[in-house]
């Protein structure tokens, strides 16, 4: 019993909200930053992709534990 607990201790100290909704933000950022910019055909084209990671993570995320 006393390793269930001390792996869920570790498990909500690694799954905590407030870094990984940090991390989904970046990725919806860059998103759109690769979204607008105008030097790079590559990075326009993954732009939609990465905007939908962040946002299905942030999704996601919003689930965790605080």
């Amino acid at each position: 019993m006393r390793a269930l607990n001390v792996n869920k201790s570790r498990l909500s100290r690694v799954f905590r909200r407030g870094p990984w909704e940090a991390l989904a933000m970046t990725l919806i950022a860059g998103g759109i930053i690769m979204l607008v910019q105008p030097f790079s055909i590559d990075l326009y084209s993954y732009s939609f992709v990465t905007i939908l990671a962040g946002t299905l993570s942030f999704v996601a995320v919003s689930h965790f534990p605080e």
